[in-house]
């Protein structure tokens, strides 16, 4: 388990899947920005049995409560993020100390000289998340990803190692 100032960050266990099968399936955690693929609990279940599971991540509050997910993983020489929150749980922070730690677990354990990050350009949420903890922009997919029925484009962001550090929140 990493320890941060608002929340903890801990791999995803088999114990999460009730959690993380509800969590998913609700349109209100995924938000209008993110693909709502409906999976039944063996869907799940099947899934973490041939996923690495320390590339899922679970952010708990202080009390242990499970508030939110990262995913990280390689894409060549450097590791892509994504994360989400309960709706109950935005706007308290929680993201971005939950990707302040797990910025500081992926550069600290892994050879890496870049982080990245995808979001609609519209979740200025998740944008603030990302700039806080020090990420820039770097541009635009068009059209890459469908949701709700529609192509949406996709913001590309990233820190690099010698940039990671500057702007510790």
């Amino acid at each position: 388990m990493l320890k941060g100032k608002k929340v903890n960050i801990r791999p995803l266990e088999a114990t999460d899947l009730d959690w993380f099968t509800e969590c998913n399936n609700d349109p209100d955690y995924t938000g209008p920005y993110e693909p709502l693929e409906i999976n039944s609990r063996s869907d799940i279940e099947k899934w973490y049995d041939s996923e690495k599971s320390s590339e899922w991540w679970v952010i708990t509050d202080k009390q242990g409560n499970s508030v939110g997910q990262l995913v990280t993983g390689p894409q060549g020489e450097h590791y892509r993020i994504g994360y989400m929150l309960h709706p109950d749980h935005r706007g308290k922070g929680y993201a971005t100390d939950g990707v302040s730690l797990l910025l500081d677990y992926l550069f600290r354990s892994k050879k890496i000289i870049r982080v990245q990050a995808e979001c609609n350009p519209e979740n200025k949420a998740s944008i603030r998340v990302l700039e806080k903890n020090g990420f820039i922009f770097e541009g635009l997919k068009r059209k890459a990803v469908f949701i709700q029925g529609k192509y949406m484009n996709s913001a590309i962001y990233s820190i690099l190692r010698d940039e990671w550090g500057k702007n510790k929140i």
